[in-house]
């Protein structure tokens, strides 16, 4: 691996791995990804389903757990993280599914997956795998930089006017700043990250960037992504904010029991995690 890949991935947060899959790999993560779809777990959310008008989101579906660990394993994941990090040991968090389909599809609002999950550190990665060949003005921005901080509270994501509405409230964490507000009156407010990509690439994004977009439309009605989500030996638990107005446990929604027991600032671990390297 060069090492401005590993120069730019821990000062802009994110890359882009330009044909890291191959066709049959591809495949398999495909087939992975519609049975996901069709088999969802009780995390995912969905809207217009059965219609050409779809969305679909989906995260760690306990049903995927064991197929989708063994796919990953099978991936040339683990060593990439390895390189990217320069860390001994790799895990695989878990995945995330996205389906937008029909040309209709908002851009999904900024935010930090920190926000919502009890992460810390400079090993974590979110491998980013879209199935067909994706315009840049249809993809994932991420602005640079930002997951050195601050972490932000998330976005309820609840109200279209108010795409910073506070989730954890209280004033424990600062509030988003609205960055297409900001981008309308100034366009180069921010810089931005984003790429076209093909079917094979991955973009890898650690998940305290501060990211959005990916809308389809009548130009790129469909889009299919799978997010597998990766840690490593500098990753720590670091818990959302108590007494949270959204109810949100401090150790977040996800592997809520299994985290229960890790104190602020100790290692992220524990055996539910696939270990890859």
């Amino acid at each position: 691996m060069q090492d401005s890949l590993r120069k730019a991935f821990l000062e802009d947060g994110a890359v882009l791995i330009k044909g890291l899959l191959n066709a049959d790999q591809l495949a398999q993560c495909r087939e992975a990804f519609d049975w996901a779809v069709a088999n969802h777990g009780p995390h995912a959310t969905r809207m217009f389903n059965g219609t050409e008008q779809q969305s679909h989101v989906d995260n760690a579906n306990p049903l995927a757990k064991e197929r989708l660990e063994e796919l990953v394993a099978s991936l040339p994941f683990g060593q990439l993280f390895a390189d990217l990090w320069g860390s001994e040991n790799v895990w695989y968090f878990a995945e995330e599914v996205f389906l937008k389909a029909g040309g209709h599809g908002s851009r999904t609002l900024w935010h930090q997956d920190t926000s919502y999950l009890p992460w810390a550190g400079n090993h974590w990665g979110n491998a980013w795998i879209s199935f067909e060949s994706v315009p840049r003005k249809n993809a994932l921005e991420i602005v640079r930089g930002s997951h050195r901080g601050p972490r932000y509270d998330g976005t309820t994501f609840r109200d279209p006017n108010d795409p910073t509405q506070p989730l954890h409230g209280g004033g424990a964490l600062p509030r988003l700043p609205d960055v297409e507000a900001e981008r309308r009156l100034n366009p180069d407010a921010y810089e931005i990250l984003s790429w076209a990509t093909e079917p094979g690439d991955v973009v890898v994004l650690h998940p305290g960037s501060l990211h959005g977009g990916a809308p389809v439309d009548a130009d790129f009605p469909d889009r299919h992504t799978f997010v597998f989500r990766f840690f490593g030996d500098d990753a720590t638990f670091h818990p959302l904010p108590e007494h949270s107005e959204s109810g949100y446990p401090t150790q977040g929604i996800l592997f809520t029991e299994q985290l229960s027991p890790l104190n602020a600032g100790a290692p992220f671990r524990h055996p539910t995690f696939r270990q890859l390297v």
